[in-house]
This record gives C-alpha cells, structure tokens and sequence, in this order.
C-alpha cells in the first residue's frame, strides 16, 4: 500500500530535466516511462532527458545541470539491485549524497528516483505501470518541491 500523496500541481513554465542511468534498464526505462507521464500531465513543455550509464553517475549530471542552471527541478532515475557483494551499498549510497549535497549547494528541487531494491523482482514492482511506479513519485516531488521553491523566493 502506497502512502504516499502528491498535490496535482500545474508545471505549465517549468523546465524539469530528467536523468537516466541506463544500468538495468528494463527497469529504468520504466521509471522514465512513469516519470514523463506525470510530467506531461502537468502540462511541462520543456523536458531534457539525460542518460548516464550508471546510478554512480547520476550526481555528476545533476551537478552540471544545477550549474549549468535556467531548470526549476532535476529528476533523477535509476535502479540498483543488491548483489552477493557489499557494492549495492558504495553505490546507492553515493548516488544518495550526491544528489543531496546537488541539491542544497544549488538550492535546486532534485528527486530522488533511484530503486534500491533487494532483487529484480521487487525493482520490476516498482517500475511497472501504475502508482507505484518510483519514477512518478519523483516526478511528482519534483513538481511540488519546484512550485515550493517558487513561492518560498516569491516567483
């Protein structure tokens, strides 16, 4: 059960950009696919879609997006599945610091949409089509962080 609640927020102005890890990308493809739904729905005309080869390398993108700079949120999509090794926790972790050390150096909305998930089958419930697609929650987030961020700065 999902317990989750997004406002139905109208993106209409803003420009969100979307990174992608391809790694595991049945999955990823997915969150894309759930993200770009909410998004549209919205009513967001200007959707940037970056693809990174891995979850490891999501911060990096998002970091330059931040710079770069004219966004009001980033998106950020990917899928890492435990393994019988201790990898599954450098990476998740560091893709988790990352974005969040992104966004409050930028003061940039970045939603966290990476799956951690303990095996295919799990990432695959979570990446499928429906509410508990992750890859619409982040995009929903991102939304509503975006418009809070709006009327916080009094734009």
């Amino acid at each position: 059960m999902d317990h989750n609640t997004y406002l139905k927020l109208d993106g209409r102005g803003m420009r969100i950009a979307v990174v992608r890890a391809r790694f595991n990308e049945e999955i990823t493809k997915g969150l894309l696919d759930g993200a770009l739904e909410v998004l549209r729905d919205a009513g967001i005309f200007y959707i940037e879609i970056v693809e990174v080869p891995g979850s490891f390398e999501i911060p990096i993108a998002a970091e330059t997006l931040a710079r770069r700079g004219g966004l009001d949120a980033v998106v950020c999509l990917g899928a890492v599945i435990k393994g019988a090794t201790p990898h599954f926790h450098y990476i998740s972790s560091s893709c988790s610091r990352g974005l969040t050390d992104v966004a409050v150096r930028h003061g940039l909305p970045i939603s966290f949409g990476v799956i951690t998930a303990e095996n295919s089958t799990q990432a695959r419930e979570r990446s499928g089509s429906g509410e508990m697609n992750r890859g619409r929650e982040a995009a929903a987030a991102a939304l509503e962080m975006a418009a809070k961020v709006r009327e916080i700065r009094g734009t």
